[in-house]
């Protein structure tokens, strides 16, 4: 059984980035700072109006596996692609970069390979324009339990729930990855996410070994605007919480161990991948067995070096960036 040290699980997206202003927002009816779907005429109409773009493989968790593999963890992503061709440069794109994409390329798919068309303000907000495609269709099928069983982390993105056959392949991923000793959590993904799978999320909670969020996806998960006693209840559920705060300190909880790290405030440049490298960043030193303030630690760093340039995989040696704060 080959054995890796992070598994993720998620929708497999093309990002393609261009740089775009409110007046540009405007004219195309795009809401700016959110993220919309859409659909095929609309995904060829707004890709057709990037100017000087540029792509890369994107989608969360498969952004958070793509870090680890950078700071030399042995990775692997598992998602649904087309046989066409941005899904060709997608496998060989996470490839390329030291993380093995298990699924071979669907030929003859009935839909295309997703992408998420990505206008980035002056101001660093991001307007994401997703067609969703092939990823939503991962299946338990596409679960390789030999991979999913073989890691020592494996790290789930809550939008698969969003459908049937996707909730059904991700209970397998997680199943074989404790089946195996390994240790299975959850990005919540957004409120609009924990909105719709509450319960799912609730239950989740219980039976995961960490979850990942943010301020806004806690207040959800537990409807109060209190996060303190959404914070008090996650704790009470789960194993290991993360919740990050923009711009506040990140608050961590493992058993009866509270910790908060501090988040150094700058401006970004593009907040795209600001939570998924964090992410990675902080299992990263879960994997290495950090302590939880050394792994926030982490988990900070590799948010801010996304942030300080356009696209959401870092550009720096981020395992570098640790070594030069002591933390390794």
């Amino acid at each position: 059984m080959t054995k890796y040290q992070a598994v993720g699980i998620g929708n497999a997206v093309v990002d393609v980035i261009c740089q775009s202003d409110d007046t540009f927002l405007a004219t195309h009816g795009i809401d700016k700072g959110i993220m919309q779907l859409i659909e095929t005429e609309r995904a060829e109409y707004l890709y057709a109006q990037m100017e000087n773009r540029a792509q890369m493989p994107g989608g969360s968790v498969a952004n958070t596996i793509a870090g680890l593999g950078a700071m030399g963890l042995g990775t692997a992503f598992i998602g649904r692609v087309c046989d066409d061709e941005l899904g060709r440069y997608y496998a060989a794109t996470m490839a390329e970069a030291g993380t093995d994409f298990v699924n071979v390329p669907v030929a003859g798919g009935e839909l295309p390979t997703s992408r998420s068309m990505i206008f980035v303000s002056p101001d660093g907000e991001r307007s994401m324009n997703t067609y969703l495609g092939i990823s939503t269709e991962l299946d338990a099928g596409d679960v390789d339990d030999a991979v999913a069983g073989g890691a020592g982390l494996l790290f789930l993105e809550g939008y698969l729930y969003d459908k049937p056959k996707g909730k059904a392949a991700f209970t397998e991923a997680a199943r074989a990855c404790r089946a195996g000793g390994g240790m299975a959590g959850i990005s919540l993904s957004d409120p609009f996410c924990v909105d719709r799978h509450r319960d799912d999320f609730r239950k989740l909670a219980k039976e995961l070994d960490y979850v990942l969020g943010n301020e806004h996806e806690w207040k959800s998960l537990y409807q109060t605007d209190d996060l303190g006693a959404a914070l008090e209840q996650a704790a009470q559920d789960s194993g290991l919480i993360v919740c990050t705060r923009s711009g506040h300190d990140v608050v961590v909880t493992r058993a009866e161990e509270t910790v908060s790290v501090p988040v150094q405030e700058i401006t970004p440049v593009d907040a795209t991948g600001a939570g998924d490298q964090f992410a990675a960043g902080f299992l990263y030193g879960v994997a290495t067995e950090q302590p939880l303030e050394v792994a926030g630690r982490m988990g900070c760093i590799a948010a801010a070096e996304v942030i300080s340039h356009y696209g959401a995989r870092p550009e720096r040696d981020v395992k570098e960036m640790f070594r030069s704060e002591g933390l390794i």
